[in-house]
């Protein structure tokens, strides 16, 4: 993976992957950013929606790459499209999501009121700059952010863990725990904005092992209700880690030592109630929906890889704990 710091990179990048005519692929927020790409899809719907991803798809006939330019929802997007065209994607993330590092996506199908994943995208560059996240709301800087922590904390337990996968995690575990709370003081701070997001690219590093039941339980808040990713995982996060902590303590234990904290999961709630609303109920999910969000939650591949298997009975009582 190419990784670069500083939006004015773009041009030597695309450059090195060979790429002359690109696509730029984002929401109409950084529709008009003064960048080297004048072709420009700026339709990216939320949670990489289906209708976005389709038109993206048609508006890349003649481009020889893929610049994405957003959050997880605009990289999404142009990892679709990479998928169905093998058209190389350089991501240049405006939030903490991690999305940028991996092969894998998620495409919101409201029909079906599913989030599907698929594989297959050509990822190959990424290019860094704090100074785009500095007019990133809080509760977005917050939730991002949550679900960049999820991220190396997941990490940690799959199956696809690793030496390298465990540094990548613990390294961004430390500057997401050290730095979010300066960033949600003064989102203006650009040292703490950009100690975050290098805390949020060892997250997206650590993705690669794959995730666990706190992303299963946000991707199926998303698919069935569609609400942020970020702001779920804040919520998910904490009762995963303790549902986990029976069979993976020992590596909770390594989160919190990355942390600086002697009781981890509290860190992560006390985190999590910085991001935003900790409870279900105060993102407007109805107690009577949780049956059919445990039953996605628990059938989604993160859920199947989670070190302590979760039945759509006991992710139903962790729902209704944090509802």
């Amino acid at each position: 993976m190419i990784v670069r710091w500083g939006i004015d990179s773009l041009p030597e990048v695309l450059e090195q992957l060979g790429v002359a005519r690109p696509l730029l692929i984002t929401s109409p927020r950084w529709s008009d950013v003064p960048l080297a790409v004048e072709r420009r899809f700026a339709g990216v719907l939320p949670h990489a929606g289906l209708e976005g991803v389709q038109s993206a798809r048609a508006a890349a006939d003649g481009a020889d790459g893929l610049v994405a330019l957003g959050g997880g929802s605009a990289i999404d997007t142009a990892k679709a499209v990479s998928a169905a065209t093998g058209l190389t994607v350089i991501s240049i993330p405006t939030t903490y999501s991690g999305a940028e590092w991996t092969q894998f996506f998620g495409v919101r199908n409201p029909a079906t009121r599913s989030k599907d994943g698929a594989g297959g995208a050509r990822t190959e560059a990424i290019i860094y700059d704090p100074e785009l996240t500095l007019g990133l709301p809080a509760r977005e800087s917050g939730g991002t952010a949550m679900n960049a922590l999820a991220h190396c904390a997941e990490a940690l337990y799959v199956p696809g863990r690793s030496e390298e996968t465990d540094a990548e995690a613990l390294a961004g575990a430390a500057l997401i725990s050290r730095h979010l709370p300066a960033v949600l003081a003064d989102g203006q701070d650009r040292e703490a904005r950009r100690a975050l997001l290098e805390g949020a690219m060892h997250g997206g590093a650590a993705l690669r092992a794959g995730m666990g039941l706190a992303h299963a339980m946000a991707q199926a808040l998303g698919g069935v209700l569609g609400l942020s990713h970020g702001a779920m995982n804040a919520v998910c996060l904490p009762p995963a880690l303790r549902f986990n902590s029976e069979v993976a303590a020992s590596e909770v234990a390594r989160l919190g030592e990355a942390m600086g904290a002697g009781d981890p999961i509290a860190r992560v709630e006390e985190l999590a109630r910085l991001a935003g609303p900790a409870r279900l109920r105060d993102h407007g999910v109805e107690r009577v929906q949780l049956p059919e969000i445990a039953e996605a939650a628990a059938a989604r591949p993160a859920a199947k890889a989670n070190p302590r298997p979760a039945s759509a009975t006991q992710v139903l009582e962790l729902l209704v704990a944090i509802w």
